[in-house]
């Protein structure tokens, strides 16, 4: 388990799901630089940042080649770490195939497995959530594809203007895919991530569980000592979370 102390005063902050680039780079602009506005405003008292998958809609990493775009974001989390603040990454189904670039250029760590934390002396089990729990059946057998060493090969050979085109396409037009095909709150007793949550309670204490890729703002309490959150999307929501080094609470960003 990963362990992280935080100065007095500092603050860990929790985001997910920007989906940068969809459904046009012109649409995603707006919501790009209100991400890009929210970053510069946690700066201030962030001991941590943690980046839970889809911050595009599509990454890639060819040999020599990342996608074009997204150069506010990328700027902007450079200037994070290079000011010593921890920035962590955990891939989504989106850009899964990050395979270096954000260790190599922007000192990012990526995991593409959730991970266990203890900030402070307070558990966390953290991850995107893709894949994860009894359902989302649909994404499971699609992740089987894009994981396979075999068709990422071959995707690597398709020329970059070809192959991020089409990916593009896929994600947005393909509901099994973007793990949009169900984004509204099921109950708790068919929701597949707070399922997933008491299972691992089974096992072992966490005080929290933190996901995203539901794309809904969700807080639901497992038992009397730990909490599922969701942490929404940055679309529709605008969301994220904070710790303040006890506990964990959904807020909203309005610039």
């Amino acid at each position: 388990m990963k362990r992280i102390i935080l100065p007095k005063a500092k603050k860990v902050y929790f985001a997910s799901d920007n989906h940068l680039g969809a459904p046009t780079a012109k649409d995603s602009l707006p919501r790009e630089k209100k991400f890009v506005a929210w970053l510069d405003t946690v700066k201030e008292d962030a001991g941590a940042i943690f980046l839970m998958g889809d911050l595009f809609d599509f990454w890639f990493e060819y040999k020599r080649v990342v996608p074009k775009g997204f150069t506010r974001t990328l700027g902007k989390l450079a200037e994070l770490t290079d000011a010593g603040i921890p920035v962590t990454y955990f891939v989504g189904n989106h850009d899964l195939w990050m395979n270096g670039y954000f260790e190599e250029e922007l000192n990012i760590p990526v995991y593409h497995k959730p991970q266990q934390f203890t900030i402070n002396d307070t558990a966390f089990f953290i991850g995107h959530g893709d894949g994860l729990g009894p359902e989302d059946k649909g994404f499971k057998r699609m992740k089987k594809v894009f994981t396979n060493p075999l068709a990422q090969w071959l995707f690597r050979w398709l020329h970059p203007d070809l192959g991020v085109r089409l990916a593009q396409h896929l994600s947005i037009n393909n509901k099994i895919i973007s793990g949009e095909a169900d984004a509204q709150f099921l109950g708790e007793d068919k929701e597949w991530l707070v399922q997933y949550c008491k299972r691992k309670l089974q096992s072992r204490h966490y005080d929290y569980f933190v996901f995203g890729h539901r794309h809904l703002p969700l807080e639901i309490a497992l038992n009397e000592k730990s909490t599922y959150i969701n942490l929404g999307d940055w679309i529709n929501y605008y969301t994220y979370a904070v710790f303040e080094g006890e506990t964990l609470k959904l807020k909203e960003y309005r610039s």
